[in-house]
C-alpha cells in the first residue's frame, strides 16, 4: 500500500530524516506536501527533490519568492498560517509534524482527522494542550505515533501492554555539552558552545533546550499524556551514550529498554512504517560487543534547574506547562541574540511561572492554548528588560 505523506517541518532535522525513510521506501511511501518556515530556497529544493505537489511556508511574506522558486516546476505554493493548513488538509495517510515550537500547535490539532496518523515530533504540541490534543484524537479517530527517539523508543517498548501494567518510565538524556561543566563554566557560556549537541545535530531551539535540559523537561511532560500516566510515574536518568532511548519498568519488577543507535531516521522509520516495519538508511544497527560502556547518572539540578522547573510545571498541571513553554521560548531567543546570558534562560522561566495563576486549568482547545501562550510571553519580554536577566 503506498501512503501519502505530508511533511511538516520539511527542511529541519526531522524533516531530513523523514525524506531519507521516503526515499528508501519508495514502493510504501511518497510525499505530497511539504511545509517550512521561511527558508524559500531550502522549501523549493525539497519540494522538487520529493516530487510534491504543494509547498507552504508559514511566513506570510515569502509567497511571491517561493512561488518564483517553483515556476514551472508544477509545484503549487502559498504562505502564511493559511496555507499551512491548506496543506495539512490536503489527503494524507500521514503528517508527519515537526514545526518547532508552539508554532506547531495549531497545524498539529487541525492534522488530527479520522483514520489519519500523526507522526509528533512537536513536543509542544503536548505540552501547551496535552489533554485538548489527546481527546480531539481520540474523538476523531486519528492515531498519534511519537516521533521523538525517547517516546517512540517507550512506545514501541510497551506494545501491548496495558498503562496498568506499567510501575514507571524513564526517558533519558544525553547530558548535552554542559553535561561535565562546572556551574560557573556553565554561567558563561556562549551560544556557539551551547548549540554544539555531542549526538545530533538539531536547529537552535531544541539544541539550546539540551544544553539547559529543558528539553527533557518538555519530554518529560509530552509523555506524562502520551501514556496517561502521573508525574510520579515518570523520571530522567543521564546516559551521554544515548544508546538507551527510554526504559519501562513494569509492576512486576521487570524493566525493558528500547535500544538503537541516535539516528533520528529509526524513529522515523518506525512511525512512517505504522504496523510494519520498514528499511532506515543506511542499514547501521547496534553492535554492544563494540559500544562503549553504557554508563547511566541522575540529573544535577542544580547546575540544571530549568529540568527542575519543567518537573515543577508538570507537578502543578493546568496551564502551567503552557507557560513554562512560552516563556522558555522567548527565554532561548533572548540568549541566542545576547540579550541574557544562559543562567537567565531557567531564570526567566521560574520568574513567569512565579508569576502565573497557579490554578489556571489546562487549555480546552487550541484558542485557550494560544491564549495563555501569548499572555505569557508577554509577561517574559516585559521581565527581559529587568535585573538580573538583562546581562550587563
Amino acid at each position: 500500500m503506498l501512503r501519502t505523506v505530508t511533511l511538516l517541518g520539511a527542511t529541519g532535522s526531522i524533516g531530513r530524516s523523514t525524506r531519507a525513510v521516503v526515499a528508501e521506501n519508495p514502493e510504501r511511501l511518497r510525499i505530497g506536501a511539504v511545509v517550512a518556515g521561511r527558508d524559500v530556497e531550502a522549501l523549493a529544493r525539497v519540494a522538487v527533490e520529493t516530487g510534491a505537489s504543494f509547498a507552504a511556508l508559514a511566513d506570510a511574506e515569502a509567497g511571491p519568492a517561493l512561488a518564483e522558486a517553483l515556476a514551472g516546476t508544477g509545484i503549487a505554493s502559498a504562505a502564511g498560517l493559511s496555507a499551512v493548513l491548506e496543506a495539512v488538509a490536503r489527503d494524507s495517510d500521514i503528517v508527519v509534524s515537526a514545526i518547532s515550537g508552539a508554532a506547531g500547535l495549531q497545524a498539529t490539532f487541525a492534522a488530527l482527522t479520522p483514520g489519519r496518523v500523526v507522526a509528533l515530533a512537536n513536543k509542544e504540541s503536548l505540552v501547551c494542550a496535552g489533554a485538548a490534543v489527546m481527546a480531539r484524537a481520540a474523538a476523531v479517530g486519528a492515531r498519534i505515533l511519537p516521533l521523538d527517539s525517547e517516546h517512540n523508543a517507550l512506545h514501541q517498548v510497551l506494545g501491548a501492554e496495558p498503562i496498568s501494567a506499567i510501575r514507571s518510565m524513564t526517558l533519558t538524556a544525553s547530558g548535552g555539552p554542559f553535561r561535565t561543566w562546572s556551574a560557573e563554566r556553565i554561567a558563561a557560556a556562549r551560544p556557539e558552545e551551547a548549540l554544539a549537541h555531542p549526538n545530533y545535530a538539531m536547529g537552535a531551539k531544541i539544541s539550546i533546550d539540551s544544553a539547559s535540559m529543558m528539553n527533557k523537561g518538555l519530554e518529560l511532560i509530552e509523555a506524562c499524556f502520551l501514556f496517561g500516566l502521573r508525574p510520579d510515574q515518570l523520571e530522567v536518568l543521564v546516559h551521554p551514550q544515548q544508546l538507551v532511548h527510554g526504559l519501562v519498568t513494569f509492576r512486576d519488577g521487570s524493566v525493558s529498554a528500547g535500544m538503537a543507535l541516535p539516528d533520528m531516521r529509526v524513529a522515523a522509520a518506525h512511525c512512517l512504517g505504522i504496523d510494519g516495519r520498514l528499511d532506515a538508511p543506511p542499514a547501521r544497527f547496534l553492535d554492544l560487543a563494540i559500544s562503549a560502556p553504557l554508563t547511566f547518572e541522575r540529573p544535577d539540578l542544580v547546575r540544571f534547574p530549568a529540568l527542575g522547573h519543567a518537573m515543577a510545571a508538570l507537578a502543578a498541571g493546568g496551564a502551567m506547562p503552557a507557560v513554562l513553554n512560552a516563556a522558555n521560548e522567548v527565554a532561548v531567543a533572548a540568549y541566542l541574540e545576547g540579550r541574557i546570558a544562559f543562567p537567565g534562560i531557567a531564570a526567566l522561566v521560574e520568574a513567569v511561572c512565579a508569576t502565573s495563576e497557579a490554578a489556571r486549568p489546562a487549555p480546552a482547545d487550541v484558542a485557550e492554548a494560544l491564549a495563555i501562550d501569548h499572555e505569557a510571553r508577554n509577561r517574559a519580554r516585559a521581565l527581559l528588560s529587568r535585573p538580573p536577566f538583562a546581562v550587563t
